[in-house]
């Protein structure tokens, strides 16, 4: 859990009993007046609504973007299993949270349909090539590349770190498409909502990776402001 300002920061695993109580227990215990997610709103709604990836997707996010996301909810659908938890379960329930306490709700991410079609846009097929080695090379050798770590709980930072140094390497169109493109609209759209809302407790709900870059940025966008203020800031 980090903070800055007015805002806490939980990150999460998507398939993590422990983040599943983490967020819960926060929400309950503190009330915060706004809870941010790291979702839009056709996500959420397929969270409430179990929707899988369709054919009828592809028109919108293109072929690699397709493919991406068939993989992406293969994986988290079968480790889900292992946990007995679906894939989104903490955000479901930080969002059933905010109904039943009458808390704002604020969708900070950007629209899934965006996210992916830059996606299928800008992958390179060097990286695509490198993605089915790497599926393969883990299938044969049973050999992970990411240090194991108990699913039912958020990854440790270390585990975080060297998972996103090895995107970083292997696939950098996805680490710039999929991360950090998608941190400083999440930190901007926080960033918004603080300015906002100054004297109010905020609480985003995002994944464990992302978690750090945002509160960088967040504190970035402070200080260019700062440091350039606006014509009606100043005196």
């Amino acid at each position: 859990m980090l903070s800055y300002n007015n805002i806490v920061l939980i990150g999460t695993s998507h398939i993590s009993i422990e983040s599943i109580q983490e967020v819960t227990s926060y929400i309950n215990k503190n009330k915060p007046a706004i809870i941010a997610l790291e979702l839009d709103k056709p996500r959420l709604h397929a969270l409430f609504h179990k929707q899988k990836p369709s054919i009828h997707d592809l028109r919108h996010i293109g072929i690699k973007g397709f493919l991406i996301t068939l993989i992406g909810h293969y994986i988290e659908s079968k480790l889900g299993k292992l946990v007995g938890v679906s894939p989104g379960d903490e955000m479901k329930a930080a969002a059933l949270l905010a109904k039943q306490h009458k808390l704002k709700l604020a969708l900070i991410d950007q629209p899934i349909n965006i996210t992916l079609k830059k996606l299928s846009k800008q992958l390179t097929k060097k990286e695509i090539f490198r993605f089915f080695i790497d599926i393969l090379t883990s299938i044969i050798t049973r050999k992970p590349k990411i240090q194991p770590f108990d699913l039912k709980k958020t990854p440790p930072k270390a585990v975080i770190n060297q998972l996103l140094s090895h995107v970083k390497a292997r696939y950098p169109t996805i680490y710039k498409v999929l991360l950090q493109e998608r941190n400083a609209i999440m930190a901007k759209n926080l960033y918004t909502l603080a300015t906002k809302y100054p004297q109010t407790s905020i609480l985003a709900i995002m994944g464990a990776g992302h978690q750090e870059d945002v509160i960088k940025t967040l504190k970035r966008i402070q200080d260019s402001n700062n440091n350039n203020p606006s014509p009606h800031n100043s005196i």
